[in-house]
C-alpha cells in the first residue's frame, strides 16, 4: 500500500469540500437557491439542470474565482445574465443570507461574470489545514465512490535493458498512478511482460552462440549486456533441454530474460518507479485466462472460424476488419493473450483499466476495447493512453534505440548523467501524449538552471529561514490571525492554499503539467515574497511567527507538489 493511502485523512474545508474552490462552488450553489426562495430568480439549482462552475480568472486582479453561471442560466430562466448574477452576488459576501464565511465579496463584471474574493479567514483555514496535516495536504477525495483502478505500464519485454526510448512509459505510467492517488483513487501498478515469444527464444540462441563461440544468428540480439549473460549463464539453466527434447535455446532465453527482467525491476527501483504486480503472458495461458476469455466470446456470438482460424468479430463493433483469435496452425495470437488479460484483471475486482503503451500500438487499441465490450465488459472501463513519440538527441544526432543492434542508451546511464530529479520534471511537465526532442547534452549542461533546480532552491532556502528563526528563538505562531492580510504575505498565501485544485485537476484529467507550473508559480511567489517581506524578526516576533507559519505552509506545498511529481525535496543545495 501507498504511503498516500496511509497518511491521516485529507484535510477538508468547511461550506463544501477540500479546496476552496469546491468550498465556493457551494457558496455560489446556496445564493442562487436563496434568490430562487426569495422571488427574486424563477429557478433554484433543483429545478434546473445547470451546473455551477468556478474558475480562476485571467487577471487575479479580477479576484480569485469567477463564475459564468448567471450567463448559462439566461436561457433557462429567461432573464438577462446581468440580473440574474446581481441577484445571485447580493446574496453572498459579509452580511448576506448565504451563510458563507469564505466570500469577501461578489461583483458582477462584464455581461454577467461574478467575480469573487476570499476573505483573510478563508485563506487562514487553507494554511492551517496545511499546518495540521502536512503529509496529507494537497490529496483530495474521490468526488464518488474511490475507483479501484489498474495500470499497467513500461511493459517492455525482457531482451534487453531498459532503454530511455521505452522508458517513456515509466515516467508517464508512474505519474498517473501518483495523481490518481493523490485524487482519492486506489490504484495498482502492473507491469506485463511477454515470456514465451519467440523474442525469448532469439535472445538464448544469442546467448548460446557467444558462449559457445559462435556467430549471433541474424535475428538474434548484440551488445556487451548479450556477452555478459553468455558468460554468466550457469550449466544449470540448460538442465531443462537436457532432461527433455527442449530447444536449448528456449531454456537459455528463459534464463536470459529472467536476468534481464530483475535489471529491469532495478532501473525501475533507481527512477522511484515500483510494480505492485508483474504479470507474465505465460500465466494467462497456463491459468486458462485466455480460454476463459474466448468461452465468454464463443458464448456472445461474436467468434467464428474461416479458412480455419477462429476470428473475432469485430467490425460488429466499428472496426475496420475481424481479428483472428487463433490461428489456423492452432497457435493463438497476440491478440488472444489481450483477451485473457483483460478478463483476468477484471476478475480482481478492478473498476477501470489503464494501459500505457506506445503510439505504435494504435491499431490495438479498438479491438481490445471492442472484444472486451463483446464479453460483457463495460467499453468505457478500458481505456489506452498512447505515449508521444521520444526522440532523444546527443550532439544534434539522434540516439538509436535498437536493442538488437546493440546501440543504444540505457535509463540508468540517462539517470547517471542529468539525474532523476531533472528526468522526471522533463516528462512531468510534458503531456503524456505529446511528441518529443530530448537534448541530452543540453539537459546537462543546463542543469543548474532548469526548472526543478529553482522549484527545489526555493524549498531549500525555506528550510535555511526555517532554521535560522529557530536559532534566535523564534517559532511560527499557532494563531494565523492576520497571515494572509493583503500585500506580500497575502500574495503568497493565496497561491500556496490553490494546491488542492491543482491536485484535483491533475487527477481529473490525468495529466501532471500543471502541478510543475503551480510548483514554478509558487516559488515564484516566495522568491517575491521574501524580497519584499521580512521573516526572521527578533525585534517583532509577532509578525515573525505569523510570517514563519505561512512559510513553513509554502515549504510544505513545495515538498508535497515535488513528491508527488517523485522529486525530491532537499533542505539545503
Amino acid at each position: 500500500m501507498s504511503d498516500a493511502q496511509t497518511a491521516e485523512p485529507a484535510p477538508t474545508l468547511d461550506d463544501g469540500g477540500p479546496t476552496l474552490r469546491s468550498a465556493a462552488r457551494s457558496a455560489v450553489r446556496r445564493a442562487w437557491d436563496l434568490a430562487a426562495s426569495d422571488g427574486a430568480l424563477p429557478g433554484s439549482s433543483a429545478t434546473v439542470d445547470v451546473a455551477v462552475d468556478v474558475e480562476r480568472p485571467a487577471s487575479p486582479d479580477h479576484g480569485d474565482l469567477a463564475t459564468n453561471l448567471a450567463l448559462r442560466l439566461a436561457r433557462p430562466l429567461g432573464l438577462a445574465p446581468r440580473v440574474i448574477a446581481e441577484a445571485i452576488a447580493a446574496r453572498m459576501g459579509p452580511g448576506s443570507s448565504s451563510g458563507s464565511t469564505l466570500i469577501e465579496s461578489a461583483t458582477v463584471a462584464g455581461p454577467g461574470f461574478i467575480n469573487l474574493r476570499f476573505t483573510d479567514a478563508a485563506l487562514e483555514r487553507g494554511l492551517g489545514a496545511a499546518l495540521a496535516a502536512p503529509m496529507s495536504w494537497g490529496r483530495v477525495a474521490s468526488g464518488g465512490r474511490a475507483r479501484h483502478v489498474n495500470v499497467e505500464f513500461v511493459s517492455a519485454n525482457p531482451t534487453g535493458p531498459l532503454t530511455i526510448g521505452n522508458a517513456r512509459g515509466a515516467f508517464a505510467g508512474d505519474l498517473l498512478c501518483r495523481v490518481l492517488e493523490a485524487g482519492g483513487q486506489q490504484v495498482t501498478r502492473e507491469y506485463y511482460f511477454n515470456d514465451s515469444g519467440a523474442q525469448v527464444r532469439n535472445l538464448g540462441a544469442s546467448v548460446l552462440a557467444l558462449r559457445e563461440g559462435r556467430e549471433v544468428p541474424e535475428d538474434g540480439y548484440h551488445g556487451d549486456y548479450v556477452a555478459d549473460l553468455a558468460r554468466a549463464i550457469p550449466a544449470e539453466a540448460l538442465a531443462p533441454a537436457g532432461a527433455t527434447d527442449e530447444d536449448a535455446a528456449w531454456s537459455a532465453g528463459r534464463w536470459a530474460s529472467e536476468q534481464i527482467r530483475a535489471g529491469i525491476e532495478a532501473s525501475l527501483g533507481t527512477l522511484g518507479v515500483h510494480f505492485d504486480v508483474w504479470k507474465t503472458e505465460g500465466s494467462l495461458h497456463a491459468e486458462g485466462w485466455v480460454e476463459r476469455a474466448i468461452e465468454r466470446l464463443r458464448g456472445s456470438g461474436h467468434l467464428y472460424e474461416q479458412d480455419g482460424a477462429l476470428w473475432f468479430r469485430s467490425t460488429s463493433f466499428g472496426d475496420d476488419k475481424d481479428r483472428v483469435v487463433i490461428r489456423s496452425n492452432g497457435e493463438p495470437t497476440y491478440f488472444a493473450s489481450d483477451l485473457g488479460y483483460v478478463t483476468e484483471k477484471f476478475s480482481r475486482g478492478f473498476d477501470h483499466l489503464i494501459y500505457i503503451w506506445g503510439a505504435d500500438h494504435h491499431g490495438t487499441v479498438a479491438r481490445v476495447r471492442n472484444a472486451a465490450e463483446a464479453m460483457g465488459f463495460d467499453k468505457a472501463a478500458v481505456e489506452m493512453i498512447l505515449t508521444g513519440w521520444v526522440r532523444f538527441v546527443r550532439d544534434g544526432v539522434e540516439v538509436s534505440m535498437s536493442k538488437r543492434a546493440g546501440n543504444f542508451v540505457t535509463l540508468d546511464e540517462l539517470l547517471s548523467e542529468i539525474g532523476v530529479d531533472a528526468a522526471r520534471w522533463f516528462f512531468a511537465s510534458r503531456g503524456a501524449n505529446m511528441n518529443i526532442d530530448f537534448d541530452i547534452e543540453l539537459a546537462k549542461k543546463q542543469s543548474s538552471e532548469n526548472p526543478v533546480y529553482y522549484v527545489q532552491y526555493a524549498h531549500a532556502r525555506i528550510a535555511s529561514i526555517l532554521r535560522k528563526a529557530r536559532e534566535v528563538g523564534l517559532a511560527a505562531a499557532t494563531d494565523l490571525g492576520g497571515v494572509a492580510a493583503d500585500g506580500p504575505d497575502g500574495a503568497l498565501a493565496r497561491v500556496v492554499v490553490r494546491y488542492p485544485e491543482v491536485v484535483e485537476d491533475a487527477a481529473a484529467a490525468q495529466e501532471t503539467q500543471g502541478v510543475t507550473t503551480y510548483a514554478t508559480d509558487l516559488a515564484t511567489a516566495f522568491h517575491a515574497f521574501y524580497r519584499d517581506a521580512k521573516v526572521v524578526d527578533a525585534a517583532d516576533p509577532v509578525t515573525s511567527g505569523r510570517r514563519i507559519a505561512l512559510v513553513e505552509a509554502t515549504r510544505v506545498t513545495l515538498a508535497n507538489a515535488l513528491g508527488l511529481l517523485g522529486i525530491s525535496a532537499p533542505d539545503s543545495m
